[in-house]
């Protein structure tokens, strides 16, 4: 009676070992449930993100002063500008070119109006008050490649070169 019972288990063992064998088989006890597949996380919106907008930002009214300071790690360019009025923001320098053209980094000192209707639109007080600073960073790998930095605002340009 025990040989019927091991030629039966050693059946039913070499079945469920043959399928194993085959990966995509319903056989495969692993197949049962399905494939595990990771699904990516993201913070994204349904659908995307819209398209990049334009930067309706306009270039600051008077550039009077670009400097660039050494760091560790590259350079920073900074400048100074003055608003025609008060409540201008979101300035920033932004580059014409992710490198330098001959030589030259070009940037464009860009500032957001102020809300239509605000108090602060209307105030124009001491150039001091309205001014406003920018910077941004050239990192060492980029350094050897610029010879002259320039800055353009609505009145013209300012440059620094080595």
């Amino acid at each position: 009676m025990q040989t019927p019972l091991k030629v039966s288990l050693a059946l039913a063992l070499s079945l469920v070992l043959a399928g194993c064998g085959f990966s995509e088989s319903r056989l495969n006890p692993f197949n049962w449930f399905g494939s595990d597949r990771e699904e990516p996380q993201t913070l994204a919106p349904e659908g995307g993100y819209a398209a990049a907008k334009t930067d309706n930002r306009a270039l600051i009214a008077q550039l009077t002063r670009v400097e660039v300071k050494q760091t560790q790690g590259g350079a920073i360019v900074s400048a100074e500008g003055i608003a025609p009025t008060q409540g201008w923001w979101d300035a920033e320098l932004v580059a014409e070119s992710e490198e330098p053209v001959d030589g030259v980094m070009s940037y464009r000192f860009v500032i957001a109006e102020p809300r239509a209707g605000s108090p602060a639109a209307g105030r124009v007080l001491t150039p001091e008050s309205r001014a406003i600073t920018a910077g941004a960073y050239i990192p060492n790998a980029r350094l050897p490649f610029v010879t002259k930095i320039i800055v353009t605002g609505a009145n013209g340009a300012r440059s620094v070169s080595r």
